[in-house]
C-alpha cells in the first residue's frame, strides 16, 4: 500500500522520467530504497542499526552494478541529517516507521524538512494515535484498549516501547516547518489483526483493492493502524 501511494505522489509532483534524489531515513530492510533505486532514482539511506545496515548491504550486493551505484548507505541517526547533508539536497525524504521510536518528533521533522528541496516531497508513515485502542480492543484485550484511550505510548508486536502520533498534531507541525500536509492515507484499515507470518490469501488482489480504497476514503482511513502523510516543501 505504501509503495502504491508513494508512486502516486511521485507521479503527481515530478515529471515522468526525472531521476530524483531520495533520502530514506531509518531505511530498515531497505524495501522502499531498493525499489526506488531499481526505478532509476539516486537513493541515500541512513540507518542507526548496524545489523539492519548489513542486511541492506547484503541485499544490495545481489543487485546489478547500476543499481548498486545509485545507492549510498550511511550509519547514523535521522535526527542528525543536518550534519550529513546540505539544505535542499533531496527531492524526496522518506521517514517510514521511525517517528514511533522518537520521544519528540518535531526536531527530527524540522531536520528532514531542511534537507528537502523546494517542491520536494516528505513521506511519513506513523502509528495512528486516534486508532490506538482498536488493535487491543478487537483482540479482546480490554485493559489495553482502555489504556490506549489515555496515552499515545504502547508496546509493539516485537515487544518494543513505541509512541503513536495524531494526524491533527502532525498537520500543525508540518505547516510550521514549511512542509504543509498535501495528502494523507490510511494503511492497514482491515488487516491490522493479521499475523506477521500469515499466508498470502487467494483473494490477494481484492484485499489490496479494498485496503487501497479504505485508505483514501473517510471515515475508514481515520481508523487505520498507520497513517501515510505526504507534505510538500513550500
Amino acid at each position: 500500500m505504501v509503495a502504491r501511494q508513494l508512486d502516486e505522489q511521485i507521479a503527481a509532483h515530478f515529471p515522468v522520467g526525472r531521476r530524483l534524489r531520495v533520502l530514506d531515513v531509518g531505511l530498515g530492510q531497505g524495501t522502499q530504497a531498493l525499489r526506488l533505486a531499481r526505478a532509476g532514482h539516486e537513493v541515500t539511506g541512513i540507518e542507526s542499526d548496524p545489523a539492519m545496515l548489513d542486511a541492506v548491504r547484503e541485499a544490495l550486493s545481489h543487485e546489478p552494478a547500476g543499481i548498486r551505484e545509485r545507492m549510498r548507505l550511511i550509519e547514523g541517526d535521522g535526527r542528525d541529517t543536518g550534519a550529513h547533508f546540505l539544505p535542499g539536497a533531496f527531492d524526496i525524504v522518506l521517514c517510514h516507521g521511525v517517528l514511533m521510536y522518537v520521544p519528540e518528533p518535531d526536531p527530527m521533522l524540522a531536520a528532514l524538512a531542511r534537507v528537502l528541496a523546494p517542491g520536494g516531497l516528505l513521506s511519513l508513515l506513523v502509528r495512528n494515535a486516534d486508532a490506538l485502542a482498536l488493535r487491543p480492543g478487537l483482540s479482546g484485550d480490554w485493559a489495553g484498549a482502555l489504556a490506549a484511550f489515555d496515552s499515545p505510548t504502547y508496546t509493539n508486536r516485537i515487544g518494543l516501547a513505541a509512541r503513536a502520533d495524531r494526524r491533527e498534531t502532525l498537520t500543525t507541525t508540518l505547516t510550521a516547518i514549511g512542509t504543509p500536509l498535501h495528502t494523507w492515507y490510511g494503511v492497514r484499515v482491515f488487516t491490522d489483526q493479521a499475523a506477521d507470518d500469515a499466508k498470502v490469501p487467494d483473494d490477494w488482489d481484492q484485499l489490496l483493492t479494498a485496503e487501497d480504497r479504505a485508505g483514501r476514503t473517510d471515515p475508514y482511513r481515520a481508523v487505520a493502524a498507520l497513517l501515510h502523510l505526504c507534505g510538500v516543501r513550500g
